[in-house]
């Protein structure tokens, strides 16, 4: 489909022309969807649970490394690590106003207290990795498309650039929101959420706690289910503290004669509960196949002897670049279809209750992306944005459109807390966004495309 040119047909054409391109790709991911539902359906059962399990292993290990290496690679330069700095920076940007969003929620909508960090984290933190990266595959998948003829590398490369900041924060920020309240942690223990952990059993877990990152449940440390830095930096005789560690101990186990043990002596209290809480923070995991990717591609991309061997027509290489980018084309339908294979297992009861899930979803999927379009068009005028790239600021606002990163449910397993109220919230989330993403896209494109 051919933009418009006759002056008098402008007006008319130029809506329907946004619209197709905008709707189109959802429509293709819809489907993707529906056809992963069906497959998993409880009534269908046409593909085992099992199955997608093993598909999302191949998502994370394989297809979306290789997504990240091919495209990441061939367009990261020095020059461009310089210039693509406002995309980490807009992931921090949007997840600093989601948290603000997400404590007026928790005030408006008060949910039961604790859950209220819960509803913080969620509103603010949305899905920058594989969702993006099927919406930009699906609108770049016509070779007519709006944004040219770069558009799925460089798409990809700008999302993929991402991933590290959101990565961090998964094993930081959402890791240690998402710890169990100290207040409700006898409660809990006895016979509440940390019993209600999912036996040990891979086939028994929701494909909610692997569907975006696998094996993150395994990765249990010692103090993971325990409000541990809650422990550290207050002091409230009321609690039964029994089956909470005491950070003093962790201390008290090197020897009392070590350096080490006579440097932590002169540190001040404040300083040393700080790195009690970073050497507990398992941030050694953030080392996963998809980092590796992004390392290897900033590694060979960088250095143009290097890359000439890997990238090219020319390239010695060019076979093996090939081979990966074959694997790469599985990774948008397989992240739908597993996303499909996720709502088919439907809403878990909640405690969270139906005002604040309807809060976490409205500020997530509908205030914040009119937040974020203010931000990126004063980032535009404030000249911090690449010049006339209109995929550039289409990922940016994607950034600030999606739900709540699935990744969350993976953590509130990994911790033990808010389990079923991530599985639900997620299942509306994702049904709203159908709806949101589909609108403000539109919107996107009428801003983004009416000034080229």
């Amino acid at each position: 489909m051919e933009p418009p040119s006759s002056e008098s047909q402008a007006n008319v054409s130029y809506n329907s022309y946004y619209l197709v391109y905008a709707v189109l790709p959802l429509l293709k991911l819809l489907c993707l969807t529906v056809i992963g539902l069906i497959l998993a359906h409880p009534r269908t059962q046409l593909v085992p649970k099992a199955t997608f399990k093993l598909l999302s292993k191949l998502v994370f290990a394989l297809f979306l490394p290789c997504t990240i290496f091919i495209h990441l690679g061939e367009t990261i330069t020095v020059k461009n690590f310089m210039r693509w700095w406002f995309i980490p920076a807009n992931v921090l940007l949007s997840t600093a106003i989601g948290c603000l969003l997400g404590y007026l929620v928790a005030k408006i909508c008060k949910p039961p207290p604790q859950y209220f960090r819960f509803t913080i984290i969620a509103t603010a933190f949305g899905n920058t990795g594989n969702l993006p990266l099927a919406i930009v595959g699906s609108v770049c998948h016509s070779s007519d498309n709006p944004f040219g003829p770069d558009c799925y590398t460089t798409g990809v490369s700008y999302v993929s650039f991402s991933q590290w900041v959101a990565v961090l924060l998964v094993y930081t920020l959402v890791y240690h929101m998402m710890e169990p309240p100290i207040e409700y942690f006898d409660v809990v223990d006895v016979g509440g959420e940390i019993q209600e952990q999912l036996p040990s059993n891979d086939l028994s877990r929701p494909l909610l706690v692997e569907a975006e990152w696998p094996g993150m449940e395994d990765r249990e440390t010692v103090h993971c289910k325990t409000p541990f830095i809650a422990r550290v930096f207050t002091s409230v005789s009321t609690l039964s503290y029994s089956s909470i560690p005491d950070p003093d101990s962790l201390e008290e186990a090197s020897a009392p004669t070590s350096p080490k043990s006579i440097r932590c002596l002169a540190e001040p209290r404040v300083v040393r509960k700080l790195r009690i809480v970073a050497e507990q923070t398992p941030v050694r995991h953030v080392l996963q196949p998809p980092m590796f990717a992004i390392l290897l591609a900033f590694i060979v991309g960088m250095v143009p002897p290097i890359k000439s061997v890997v990238y090219g027509k020319e390239a010695p290489l060019e076979f093996l670049t090939d081979s990966l980018n074959i694997l790469a084309q599985a990774m948008v339908p397989s992240v739908m279809l597993i996303l499909g294979g996720m709502l088919a297992e439907g809403p878990n009861e909640s405690e969270l209750g139906v005002r604040t899930t309807v809060g976490i979803s409205v500020a997530r999927l509908l205030v914040l992306p009119l937040l974020g379009t203010g931000v990126v068009y004063l980032a535009d005028q404030l000249n911090f944005l690449i010049h006339d790239d209109r995929m550039y600021q289409f990922v940016l606002l994607l950034q600030y459109t999606t739900p709540s990163a699935i990744l969350l449910g993976a953590v509130a397993s990994l911790r033990g807390y808010a389990v079923r109220e991530a599985s639900a919230l997620l299942f509306w989330q994702h049904v709203f966004a159908l709806f949101s993403i589909s609108i403000y896209i539109i919107v996107y494109f009428k801003l983004l495309l009416s000034y080229v």
